[in-house]
């Protein structure tokens, strides 16, 4: 029910799987790595580990078995032949293996260099492109924004916020989540998200919150209920009605709660869900009513009441980790959003 997706204006060419380290300002972006069936979990790299003595020397290896020529290899590595020469005789005295075959000056492979080759090239592809992909994200032009929004945002204020700031940001990335307050400031915490589009604006000491605008609700009403015909109400006049509502733990359900306690009453709920716009078609069909924003198309089917007393608004605000460094792309899209203090939602 929860939806992730992901918005990319950079182009990445799976087919550019080049030779090891060959330029380090590659401009072909792969995607990261994944461990494979048989990897397991990762290992912990005490001061005994393998993999901390032999990486400062994989590329080295690769590059010799790639020229099977050390003079040529330590050219292409920019270091000394001599020290390229003992750096290989340490890596065969520390594995126990005899990695190359000498003759004269020309190497080749033996059976278990060959075998040792292919889980280097494994491993120096991954490292490289874990590196791009970091590197990416954090490029100003086409870096990548992790942002969180409410269900109800989604047809159409986020939409509208990320065509608006793509027009100066073309090529900027985002990785949307939709998801309701809690989870997405649970995201936030665990590193997943940098901004959150929330209501009620939270208040939490490890986060940081700024209000943006504020959205009317109303009472959303069969249009053949005896209520239909009115434009304004006061909440207190459906205290009798069964309502349907989103489900605990949704910021719009503490504030249906806390505006029916205002007005003088703890509403009787018919239906619990997580999408505004299916209670407000449950509503059509004569299950109850509903405090709602309004939809982004008018529906069929119901009527929409202006609520006078008490006063029916959420508020909407952005929220971040405190203490979270930015990334470039990150800072502009935030600056972007505060700059839409009241006037972030459609009128």
């Amino acid at each position: 029910m929860h939806r992730n997706a992901i918005i990319d204006a950079v182009t990445h060419d799976p087919s550019s799987r080049a030779p090891l380290l060959q330029g380090r300002n590659r401009k072909d972006i792969a995607e990261p790595g994944r461990l494979g069936p048989d990897a397991g979990e990762p290992a912990e790299l005490g001061t005994d580990s393998w993999a901390l003595t032999l990486a400062p020397r994989l590329a080295q290896f690769a590059a010799v078995a790639r020229h099977e020529h050390v003079t040529r290899a330590a050219r292409e590595l920019g270091m000394p032949q001599p020290t390229l020469s003992r750096a290989l005789v340490r890596l065969e005295d520390d594995l126990g293996v005899a990695l190359f075959a000498r003759h004269g000056r020309t190497l080749s492979l033996t059976p278990a260099g060959r075998a040792f080759l292919a889980s280097t090239e494994r491993a120096l592809t991954d490292l490289e492109r874990a590196t791009e992909s970091v590197r990416a994200d954090v490029d100003p032009a086409a870096g990548k924004v992790a942002f969180g929004f409410l269900h109800t945002l989604g047809s159409e204020t986020v939409p509208g916020l990320i065509r608006s700031f793509r027009a100066d940001h073309p090529r900027v990335r985002f990785q949307l989540v939709q998801n309701y307050g809690e989870a997405m400031i649970e995201r936030l915490r665990a590193g997943d998200l940098d901004l959150c589009l929330t209501s009620p604006v939270p208040d939490y000491p490890d986060l940081v919150a700024r209000r943006l605008d504020e959205q009317k609700l109303r009472l959303v009403v069969p249009d053949d209920h005896p209520l239909a015909a009115r434009k304004r109400v006061r909440l207190a006049e459906a205290a009798g009605e069964l309502f349907v509502t989103l489900e605990p733990g949704y910021g719009l359900r503490r504030i249906t709660d806390a505006l029916c306690t205002e007005a003088g009453f703890t509403p009787r709920i018919a239906f619990e869900g997580e999408e505004a716009e299916t209670l407000r078609g449950l509503v059509a069909a004569g299950l109850g009513v509903a405090l709602l924003p309004p939809p982004a198309v008018p529906r069929p089917g119901v009527a929409e009441l202006t609520v006078t007393a008490p006063r029916a608004v959420r508020e909407i605000g952005v929220a971040w980790l405190d203490g979270h460094p930015d990334t470039p792309p990150v800072a502009a899209f935030k600056k972007f959003l505060l700059s839409r203090r009241g006037r972030l939602l459609p009128r």
